[in-house]
């Protein structure tokens, strides 16, 4: 069985007033605490290429335009144990270099060491991708990600 390179490497998340957000270089992943006993009967979730509301109970969680556009019919959520939602989104630029520094526009940042924590984990799956059969996972990586990743160009395959 192979282990999914997030499960050797870790999640770095970007904590939340409702609970918190994370991503990959596919995805980007929602969780949103939600009182016990909830229903999903007692849920509305949209999940637009550009936008994204939810509301339990008629009481909007979260609502607004995401940072980046998604693959609107590849969203889902789910309710787990009637305390938890999680909503995965597929981005539509898959590349390294995406890495969202909000989930909303305007809203939902991370803060420049989450958001470096993402970039540099971004950086390694994408040499995971690249390198199939080393393991990148405990990998350390320095340089500057605040404009758009470190270079790449010297490097040989």
């Amino acid at each position: 069985m192979s282990v999914h390179f997030d499960e050797r490497s870790g999640v770095v998340s970007c904590t939340t007033p409702w609970g918190s957000w994370s991503q990959t270089m596919e995805e980007v992943f929602v969780e949103v605490r939600v009182t016990p006993g909830t229903l999903a009967k007692e849920i509305q979730c949209k999940l637009g290429s550009r936008d994204i509301s939810l509301a339990v109970r008629g009481k909007d969680i979260l609502k607004g335009r995401l940072f980046d556009s998604t693959i609107s019919d590849e969203g889902t959520w789910t309710l787990e144990d009637r305390k938890l939602i999680r909503i995965i989104l597929t981005k539509t630029n898959r590349d390294a270099g995406n890495c969202w520094t909000s989930l909303l526009e305007g809203e939902y940042f991370a803060d420049p060491l989450i958001q470096d924590q993402m970039q540099k984990k971004l950086t390694l799956e994408r040499f995971q991708r690249e390198n199939p059969g080393f393991d990148f996972s405990g990998a350390e990586i320095s340089g500057n990600y605040s404009k758009g990743g470190p270079d790449f160009s010297g490097l040989e395959k």
